[in-house]
């Protein structure tokens, strides 16, 4: 009488279930952007582009015969990563950047660095981003979420803006999410000194995101510079490895169960190589693209009064004109 081998027969079961949540997982996460399409001769940079999304968008970029910079705090991290991508592309043209974004300092040092390197920027992606790391704030005193998601993109794109003006039809991603849905700009409290909540806090910089995108449209329209704001949707990375650990044991007990259902870094990515590189969206003016589709965002993020008031506080606090000028004296220097 033949007995079944009971571990043999369900680690065969196990191996099955998990061999069809992959391909499920591959099905769910939709397609890939048009791979035909190709960025030779375009400059790229990516803020935050050694982990995850940006990661992936960088690797994507060099595979389509880009020059692509790498914008990160981490600079051994980014350079294995910047080796991989170069190996795995046979693109030699990936380059990694100092670009700390909780410090505005870092990021006018970047952009004079690059400035001197390079003529042209076609593509700038503002990618990089943290979610309800520990109350704390920047270098610069901004609360860390709107410091780093929102304060220190909108200072790295005004301080490149020319650029991207000089080599037009050019393009703005700006990186945002679902969660700015639940967001509101916090006008009597910005920075969340009185009373502080990481959730609020990071909804309120993914809002604060698309209302940036759309200001901008509107300044840049005419020469030539498509903004489009991205979701790249429910997107399996680490970005909520800042988040407090009873939050993170409950991540750790659910993330197995919702894992099938969670694109890969690599697919959520496509939603940036797609808004940077479809020629339909190159006349895009701050519009909010979900997987690839145009879509409509919350109210609060159409509101172009707040949109106005939050790009002139962004520029006061950011103390965007003393940077243009001292960028201006060390590049003619």
């Amino acid at each position: 009488m033949w007995v079944p081998n009971v571990p043999v027969t369900l680690a065969s079961a196990l191996c099955a279930t998990a061999g069809a949540a992959c391909l499920f997982k591959d099905f769910y996460g939709g397609p890939a952007y048009n791979s035909t399409v190709k960025a030779d001769g375009k400059t790229v940079i990516i803020t935050g582009a050694n982990t995850g999304i940006g990661r992936e968008a960088a690797w994507d970029f060099a595979r389509r015969g880009a020059k692509v910079f790498m914008a990160c705090r981490d600079m051994e991290k980014c350079e294995s990563n910047r080796r991989e991508i170069v190996l795995e592309t046979s693109n030699k043209y990936v380059y990694c950047r100092p670009c700390d974004l909780a410090s505005t300092e870092s990021i006018r040092k970047f952009v004079e660095t690059f400035k001197c390197e390079e003529p042209r920027l076609d593509i700038l992606v503002n990618n990089a981003g943290v979610m309800e790391p520990p109350r704390g704030v920047t270098r610069d005193g901004f609360e860390t979420q709107l410091g780093v998601n929102h304060l220190g993109h909108f200072l790295l794109t005004n301080l490149l803006l020319d650029t991207l003006q000089a080599s037009a039809p050019s393009r703005v991603i700006v990186v945002s999410s679902h969660a700015h849905t639940k967001g509101h700009i916090l006008k009597e409290d910005l920075n969340m000194s009185n009373k502080y909540d990481g959730a609020a806090a990071y909804a309120q910089s993914k809002l604060a995101n698309i209302l940036f995108a759309r200001e901008l449209a509107k300044r840049t329209l005419a020469k030539k510079v498509a903004v489009i704001a991205v979701d790249p949707g429910f997107t399996d990375t680490d970005l909520t490895r800042h988040m407090p650990m009873s939050k993170s044991l409950t991540r750790f007990v659910v993330y197995p169960v919702f894992w099938p259902f969670m694109k890969s870094a690599k697919i959520g990515a496509q939603t940036i190589a797609h808004a940077a590189l479809d020629p339909a969206l190159e006349k895009c003016a701050g519009d909010y693209y979900v997987d690839m589709k145009i879509a409509e965002p919350s109210k609060e993020a159409q509101d172009f009064e707040l949109a106005y008031w939050l790009w002139k506080v962004s520029e006061k606090w950011t103390k965007l004109d003393e940077h243009k000028t001292a960028l201006t004296k060390a590049l003619a220097a």
